[in-house]
């Protein structure tokens, strides 16, 4: 028997305010987009944008259903839109925001684990790392330079 052990690695920053400008506006873009999503029965907001290397920016909200299931996740939406809409192009960089209708959100509210499959199947795709910022109504925003560090044992094709 052996121990291993896992390290991951994320910067952060205070708040929104402190971001690189484009990263910024990209999650500016992700609160607006919050603002749109279909959560009447969970009251939890997530709003998602998604910056392309063809310049493109794809946006997400969380969209529920009376019949649980069947709902989905912002930021499946946004990665299944960019894939089927653009499939050749890579995603660099994706921002994430999430907010509560019943109370404040201020810690970084990172993608659920269906949503990081997902998203680990983009950045195994394209071979390249996808950054990951997160964060909640307000507060600090968590940088991640890969989806490695939100899922260190990826599940993927190798396996199959």
């Amino acid at each position: 028997m052996k121990e291993i052990s896992i390290t991951t690695q994320f910067t952060v920053f205070d708040s929104i305010k402190e971001l690189p400008k484009d990263i910024y506006n990209l999650m500016e873009e992700a609160v607006a987009v919050r603002k749109k999503a279909y959560a009447p029965y969970s009251k939890f907001r997530v709003g998602v944008a998604i910056l392309l290397d063809n310049g493109q920016i794809v946006l997400g909200s969380n969209q529920e259903n009376a019949a649980y299931p069947s709902g989905l996740c912002a930021e499946r939406i946004a990665i299944f839109y960019a894939g089927s809409v653009y499939p050749e192009a890579k995603i660099l960089k994706m921002a994430i925001t999430a907010a509560s209708d019943t109370n404040k959100t201020t810690t970084p509210i990172p993608p659920c684990g269906s949503c990081r499959q997902s998203i680990a199947e983009y950045e195994i795709k394209q071979d390249t790392p996808i950054e990951i910022y997160f964060m909640g109504e307000e507060g600090e925003v968590n940088k991640s330079a890969s989806l490695k560090n939100l899922l260190p044992f990826m599940f993927d094709k190798k396996f199959l």
